[in-house]
């Protein structure tokens, strides 16, 4: 059995060729967006907003850099030009950005996160992706095998959003919970005078489908 890669020296986003300041604008201009959401809106239009214009954004900024991207199984990654990892963001649940806290992804997540999950954990050969935008030839490519980090956020009581990268490697029931690289980000201030909550995390949705998923560590 292959080992589990090496992770522990990553103590920075500028390990991964990223920056905190990459992150926090993009997620940044997610919450403007998702802030244009009503009560007319369908239930849980922000948090799905913000979901997808997060993982949109950082597209945006990575693609001129290399970046390729993949929405195979629903999972929106965005993939380093040497193939080697993948990066999506998602809600998390807990101590976001707090390594003192326990954290997890919000919701229950599905067949193809648990799979993805597991790979983490193990150590993956590298491919070389395609360097044209054919994105049925990056499709084909099984996005599924190389490590994935998140970029978790969360919405806490001062309508701040809590940001982390981390390397998820473990799920318990349906709930990616385990982590083996946890880097704090920061934090994306309330919006406005007096701030008001941006409503990212609401308690009955989340990004993407759903599906039953039973973990075998």
């Amino acid at each position: 059995m292959d080992e589990p890669p090496d992770w522990s020296w990553m103590k920075r986003p500028e390990d991964l060729d990223l920056n905190s300041e990459l992150i926090e604008r993009a997620l940044y201009m997610a919450a403007a967006d998702a802030r244009g959401c009503t009560a007319l809106d369908s239930p849980g239009a922000a948090g799905y907003l913000f979901w997808s214009r997060a993982n949109r954004y950082l597209r945006e900024a990575l693609l001129p850099e290399g970046w390729k991207f993949s929405n195979r199984d629903w999972i929106l990654r965005t993939i380093h030009p040497s193939g080697a990892f993948a990066i999506t963001a998602m809600s998390g649940w807990g101590g976001v950005a707090d390594l003192d806290k326990d954290v997890r992804a919000k919701n229950p997540k599905g067949a193809a996160v648990a799979q993805l999950v597991e790979r983490n954990g193990k150590q993956m050969s590298l491919f070389d992706l395609p360097d044209q935008d054919d994105m049925d030839e990056v499709e084909s490519k099984d996005t599924g095998g190389i490590p994935t980090f998140f970029i978790l956020y969360q919405e806490n009581e001062f309508g701040e959003i809590d940001i982390e990268l981390s390397l998820p490697v473990e799920m318990h029931g349906k709930y990616v919970d385990t982590w083996r690289v946890r880097i704090p980000i920061g934090k994306i201030p309330p919006f406005g005078d007096g701030g008001g909550k941006t409503n990212i995390n609401p308690n009955n949705s989340d990004e993407g489908p759903d599906f039953d998923v039973t973990y075998k560590g």
